[in-house]
């Protein structure tokens, strides 16, 4: 696997397991060919349906960790982003709340969680989005996460 392998139109590997803390700590954070393909299906069910929606190239913040990374981070052991199943993101000029909508209302998905948003600033917080891999059933579940707790739906 290489860095430049595209796994949808937009989006390649890459884009998927970049990370600053992996690089300042020379963390490998490569997945294994089966998250590999959790991070295909991924591409193609969820980014790549928010690119052509918004017509607007974007990277998402975050995605693959590699167990060492998630460790490096204080991420939780079970992480979906481990299993090549999450990814964080923001699209330029889109509301994170109405991201969040739109990705409710289109999309499958296994969490969608709204994150850090604040009402009033479109841009604050991220929208996270989970998808089980093929065959697996999906949760549907929308949260939004603010002051250190999860309550259910989209709040703005």
């Amino acid at each position: 696997m290489h860095n430049n392998d595209k796994f949808s139109e937009h989006f390649c590997l890459g884009e998927l397991i970049r990370s600053a803390m992996a690089e300042r700590k020379h963390i490998d954070n490569t997945p294994p060919d089966e998250i590999a393909e959790n991070l295909k299906h991924l591409c193609r069910q969820v980014l790549e349906p928010i690119r052509q929606h918004y017509g607007k190239p974007f990277r998402p913040n975050s995605c693959y960790r590699s167990p060492e990374l998630n460790k490096a981070i204080g991420g939780s052991a079970t992480s979906q982003h481990c299993k090549g199943e999450a990814v964080d993101i923001e699209v330029p000029g889109v509301s994170n709340y109405d991201l969040a909508r739109w990705v409710e209302q289109n999309l499958e998905f296994d969490q969608l969680i709204l994150e850090c948003y604040r009402s009033g600033e479109p841009t604050s917080g991220w929208v996270h989005v989970s998808l089980k891999s093929p065959g697996k059933t999906n949760r549907k579940q929308a949260l939004t996460y603010s002051n250190r707790k999860y309550t259910p739906g989209l709040h703005p």
